[in-house]
């Protein structure tokens, strides 16, 4: 089998799955485990720390592992930094044999930070039976000192390991996602997929294949990068799934819009997913139940260019429609991404006043897709539990990069097609 540590929503488990493979998936949350159970991926629900190892000796083919990064990561407080020395010890003591978890615990700033020496204990004891023949693990980039260590370890049991900081971009996901990997193997040597896209587009030459630009959030959305979409706010939502809800705070918001003559509402006929405006045009109109759905439109003909912000702080990666998105991460207000409209013109032509729509907040199934996750992806829970889970998940086209030579399958990117 090929063991998924701290397996999340299904990234790996997608990718594998296209490639035509399963995998075991440990995890913990419940709205990940839902996820995954309505994907149809294998899942255990339990805590990667509880569970024992000895069910997959002799079992286990490879071993994948993305420890939860909330206490690495620059989106939260990033106390695991101050609990590096600890996680070293631990991992160095479990490679050992010895466990010395509790004690260790006991002295760290975020409980959460001692996950990420978990994979050690499993391939310790996964090692006395010379298993498993691969293992690829995945982080944020500060983690990428205790992959050093895992690196250094693993070698000394007779793997080949490579270690290093990977851009999602350059393998066709429309998000700049700067990731810590380690890749591991008995019987090749390991080394990084070779990039296939680049933030400008590399002509084929004498030295090797070409390189096409970076995936745009455009490309991804399938909006088209010429069309200019509006992102469009729907009534509803809630618990479950549904409509994306209006964002906190902004039914007022757009009401003062109004009243300030700032915001122009119209009465259009919402589809279960957000409708999109396109250069003055409305997206087809389909029925969803008796209730009309208010839109911010432009007035006239004007046009709008539209970026993603990745979250409210004052230093947000902002970028157009026309690039990849920065990395999407989620998990509190502050961490809210929105699309940002941005006039093309300083004015009207005819003089009048310009009327600007409200900056909406991505969807889940947006935010999916610029994770390489397919439209239809069954997400459980509520937004901001299915939020937390695309926000944590691997890109699945990543890991299909990263899977296919350890399990020697071709990989199509064409099958990660996203846009509906």
């Amino acid at each position: 089998m090929i063991l998924d540590l701290f397996a999340g929503p299904g990234g790996w488990s997608r990718a594998l799955s296209v490639l035509g493979v399963r995998d075991v998936g440990l995890e913990w949350d419940q709205w990940a485990c839902k996820t995954r159970m309505l994907a149809g991926q294998l899942t255990v629900r339990t805590d990667v720390a509880m569970y024992p190892v000895w069910p997959f000796l002799g079992r286990t083919y490879g071993l994948i592992a993305s420890p939860p990064c909330q206490a690495w990561s620059m989106a939260g407080k990033r106390l695991g930094l101050l609990d590096q020395p600890l996680v070293h010890q631990a991992v160095a003591d479990l490679a050992q044999g010895r466990d010395t978890r509790e004690r260790l615990l006991a002295s760290c700033q975020d409980e959460r930070s001692l996950l990420a020496a978990e994979p050690m204990r499993y391939l310790h004891s996964l090692n006395t039976v010379d298993e498993p023949e691969w293992v690829l693990m995945e982080e944020v980039p500060d983690v990428l000192p205790l992959w050093k260590q895992y690196a250094a370890i693993l070698r000394r049991w007779g793997f080949s390991v490579w270690t290093g900081i990977l851009n999602a971009a350059d393998y066709g996901v429309p998000q700049t996602r700067r990731r810590a990997i380690l890749l591991a193997s008995r019987v090749r040597t390991a080394e990084p997929p070779a990039p296939t896209h680049a933030q400008a587009a590399e002509p084929e030459s004498l030295f090797g294949p070409g390189r096409a630009q970076w995936v745009s959030m455009a490309t991804a959305l399938g909006w088209g990068a010429t069309d200019r979409p509006v992102p469009t706010v729907c009534a509803g939502g809630g618990p479950g799934g549904g409509p994306e809800p209006f964002p906190s705070g902004s039914r007022k918001t757009l009401t003062d819009a109004r009243d300030r003559g700032t915001w122009t509402p119209r009465a259009t006929w919402g589809p279960s997913s957000p409708q999109r405006e396109v250069a003055g045009r409305p997206a087809p109109s389909s029925t969803r139940g008796d209730h009309p759905v208010e839109e911010p439109v432009a007035a006239g003909t004007h046009r709008w260019s539209w970026s993603l912000r990745s979250n409210n702080q004052a230093n947000a990666t902002i970028r157009s429609l026309a690039e990849p998105a920065g990395t999407l991460f989620f998990g509190h207000r502050a961490n809210e991404c929105v699309w940002v409209p941005e006039p093309s013109e300083a004015r009207r032509a005819d003089g009048g006043q310009l009327v600007v729509p409200e900056s909406i907040r991505i969807t889940a199934r947006e935010a999916g897709l610029l994770q390489t996750f397919p439209a239809d992806y069954p997400w459980a829970g509520n937004k901001g539990q299915q939020f937390s889970q695309i926000g944590n998940a691997v890109p699945p086209l990543l890991a299909a990069h990263l899977l296919a030579p350890h399990l020697q399958l071709p990989l199509n990117p064409d099958n990660f097609t996203l846009a509906a």
